[in-house]
């Protein structure tokens, strides 16, 4: 009998009139996200130093329950991911950012899986995709000053 495994993945795309390079350094200061999104109420680092995979955050978010999360891939001026575990469920967030001409594009996507994730997928889908948007229009306004 085969196992399959629900998932859901929601993402969103935003332009930005800064350099790449600039962008992601912003976007890497964690701990600041409170400063310009308001889909953060605080990012805790948990360890010093730069954000490298293995570094992890303590994140509260309105109407989300804390979180630590992880970076499980990273490549500096790129990318990173980091993931969320608790019991039934896997959520994974994924920031891309990629120059393209004199602009740059910036991804932003979350993944939920696992047991619980039919019914927390459903329940925070219309949260997920307005923090998303929210989190996007604000690293751009803070980017494009």
């Amino acid at each position: 009998m085969a196992c399959t495994i629900w998932y859901m993945l929601i993402d969103h795309s935003v332009t930005i009139a800064a350099p790449a390079r600039e962008v992601f350094d912003i976007y890497v200061d964690v701990e600041r996200w409170p400063e310009w999104t308001e889909t953060m109420t605080t990012v805790q680092r948990l360890e010093p130093g730069p954000l490298v995979v293995g570094a992890r955050a303590r994140i509260k978010q309105p109407r989300l329950r804390k979180a630590v999360w992880e970076v499980t891939d990273f490549e500096p001026g790129r990318f990173f991911t980091w993931v969320s575990r608790m019991p039934g469920l896997v959520i994974t967030a994924r920031h891309v950012v990629t120059q393209a001409g004199d602009e740059t594009n910036v991804t932003l996507s979350v993944e939920q899986s696992g047991l619980l994730a039919p019914v927390v997928g459903p329940l925070t889908k219309r949260l997920t995709e307005r923090y998303l948007a929210i989190e996007g229009a604000g690293l751009k306004r803070l980017c494009e000053k």
